[in-house]
């Protein structure tokens, strides 16, 4: 705590005879970035079009003044808070927190501000007094171990790496630095990888001393960029993770990589994984512009690799002819189905999508169980479906009650996407009465984590709170996961921008016996959402499965069943239920668990006059799953 020297004299690890002493003499080093978000043009804080780095912006160093330090205790974990930071309008305290029973340990400047209209990004690290590395390690985008040996005068670089690691070896043993796997990257209409840590002396030329560390792009995919809230008054945790190993860096990396499975989504027994919104434009931009193609490419192994079962694109994204020329629609369908229909095997079964954005409002995601061609125009007298000679049978569609018609007629399903942002600024809500959307094949919207904000304890508020509103509309609506990304390459960052659907399937269809039992699972709420690093693969209420309309005890209770796993250790499960007019919330503390566990909780709760109840389980690094809804009969 004195003035001057090196906050962590020293990183030690194991039993204390045979304890391995890692690193010593470290300091803590943060840079926050503040610039302005346009809380008007759109929709506030929900904002997705804000191009922050072209507004005038500013970057400072978090400085720490040792005043005072304190130790508690929380559930299984320990505490530190270290008085106080201080940087520009921000101010606030470190917190480092320490986790039983793991290696694992986290470090965050907790900042806020009162000034309103504020949008920031952080650079974080450890910086290295004693000059005590021997090593720099990382793993690059083509998955190969690298080490660099330490040159301390060497000024800083960037690097692109996978799993989101750097570390360093120092004297017995390895430190690895890592950010929260989702939570850390604010959302961005591409994956890139934009090079997330960095090492070296003089870091951006404001840090003080050789470090390693974890970095965001200002500028990102230099499309949208509209980096994390900070309201007034919320505490932002600019945070890192840091993980030691008696071993060495490779040791270091394997035990990094168990928090996030290796970036894939694990395989539950009864459940098949499915993600959806890729505007990959495959058919227009290499198929039908008349490009080599290759026998695999490169987004299906990157899908495969990451242990995702089934795919729902969106292909032609504002490229094709969605209104015709009917020949030349058409002919695009008719591409996008073959090659759905070539790439897909007992591995991965690849679903043609489009996000069609007519006739409803706002925008939109439609799913059928087979290939359907249908031209997004319907010329006076031209007939509502048709026989081609070619395709067989075809459907013009004039508005939105020809669309509702296609997808009663197809078993199609229909569901708003990006709600309450981007160009669904007021969608749901502006079509909510009307018959479409209360139709069942009118799904209900998709979740994505995006506003960003490193306040909040969960990812994707702004869906969640939709969810909720659409139960209390009296509507049986279901939420899926989307990505919404544009390029899929092997080297890009998916992981952190990835999200999937546990859907409650035994097998893959085969695509040339479609898909109904992917699209009807959708409809009833037989699935849940994830993150990855926390699953529920087990949630019944009164014996009930979500989708499903459960009845209560005489004294209003019911029994819930809730299984769950996760990597990082817990944080929280909520039971968030409503009457049809106010939302309840009851939190169960999970604070006492320790990484890499299992648990069943059965507990019972008062759920007195509400219509509907689900459940959200998330954990230290705001990751996360959630339930569909369950339905309270009266």
């Amino acid at each position: 705590m004195e003035n001057g020297k090196p906050l962590f004299s020293r990183l030690i690890i194991g039993a204390a005879r045979n304890a391995k002493l890692v690193s010593t003499d470290l300091d803590p080093t943060f840079l926050l970035t503040i610039g302005k978000r346009d809380l008007i043009s759109q929709n506030g804080w929900n904002i997705f079009f804000d191009k922050v780095p072209q507004k005038k912006y500013k970057t400072y160093n978090v400085e720490l003044e040792k005043s005072a330090a304190t130790v508690k205790t929380v559930g299984s974990r320990t505490v530190v808070t270290i008085s106080s930071l201080k940087a520009d309008r921000f101010s606030g305290n470190l917190e480092i927190t320490f986790y039983n029973g793991s290696p694992l340990f986290n470090i965050a400047a907790v900042m806020s501000t009162q000034i309103d209209s504020t949008a920031i990004v952080y650079d974080a690290g450890l910086i290295n007094r004693s000059e005590t590395w021997k090593k720099i390690a990382w793993i690059n985008t083509r998955d190969s171990l690298q080490t660099e040996t330490v040159i301390t005068a060497d000024t800083s670089k960037n690097l692109a790496v996978k799993y989101r690691t750097i570390a360093a070896k120092g004297k017995e043993g390895a430190l690895a630095i890592f950010p929260a796997p989702h939570q850390s990257f604010y959302p961005l209409d591409e994956a890139f990888n934009l090079k997330f840590t960095w090492f070296g002396n003089k870091y951006r030329g404001m840090t003080d001393g050789f470090g390693i560390g974890i970095r965001q792009d200002l500028e990102g995919d230099r499309r949208y960029v509209p980096w994390f809230n900070a309201p007034p008054g919320s505490r932002q945790r600019l945070n890192f993770f840091c993980l030691l190993s008696a071993e060495d860096e490779n040791t270091a990396f394997t035990e990094v990589k168990k928090f996030t499975h290796n970036d894939s989504y694990v395989k539950l027994p009864g459940y098949k994984t499915m993600s959806s919104h890729f505007h990959n434009e495959f058919i227009m931009q290499v198929v039908l512009a008349n490009k080599p193609i290759p026998e695999v490419p490169d987004f299906v192994k990157v899908f495969k690799k990451t242990g995702i079962d089934i795919v729902h694109l969106a292909e032609f994204h504002y490229t094709a002819h969605p209104k015709g020329p009917d020949e030349t629609r058409l002919k695009e369908l008719h591409a996008l189905f073959e090659q759905c229909k070539r790439l897909s095997d007992n591995k991965l079964l690849l679903l043609p999508g489009e996000e069609p954005n007519e006739f409803f409002g706002g925008h939109w995601l439609a799913i059928f169980p087979r290939p359907v061609y249908w031209i997004m125009s319907r010329k006076k007298d031209a007939p509502f479906s048709e026989n081609h000679p070619q395709y067989g049978k075809i459907y013009h569609i004039g508005d939105k009650n020809d669309m509702l018609k296609l997808l009663e007629d197809e078993n199609g399903l229909a569901w708003t996407a990006h709600a309450r942002t981007k160009g669904s600024v007021n969608a749901p809500d502006e079509y909510k009465d009307e018959t479409f959307f209360k139709s069942d094949h009118f799904m209900g919207a998709a979740w994505k984590a995006m506003p960003a904000d490193l306040s909040e304890p969960k990812l994707g508020k702004r869906v969640l709170d939709l969810m909720d509103d659409m139960n209390n509309w009296n509507l049986k609506k279901t939420v899926i996961t989307e990505a919404d990304l544009f390029t899929i390459t092997p080297e890009n960052e998916m992981y952190a921008h990835l999200n999937v659907n546990y859907l409650m399937m035994d097998s893959l269809p085969k695509f040339n016996n479609g898909w109904y039992p992917v699209v009807n699972t959708m409809q009833q709420g037989k699935f849940f959402g994830s993150t990855g690093e926390v699953l529920i693969p087990e949630l019944t209420i009164n014996g009930k499965r979500s989708g499903e309309t459960l009845q209560l005890d005489n004294a209003g209770f019911a029994n819930i069943k809730l299984k769950l796993s996760w990597t990082f250790p817990m944080n929280f499960v909520e039971i968030i239920s409503g009457d049809g007019a106010k939302v309840y919330r009851e939190k169960i503390d999970l604070t006492k668990t320790q990484a890499f566990g299992s648990q069943l909780l059965q507990f019972k709760t008062k759920l007195s006059n509400r219509t509907w109840v689900r459940v959200e389980a998330w954990d230290i690094a705001a990751n996360g799953a959630f339930s569909q809804s369950f339905y309270i009969k009266h």
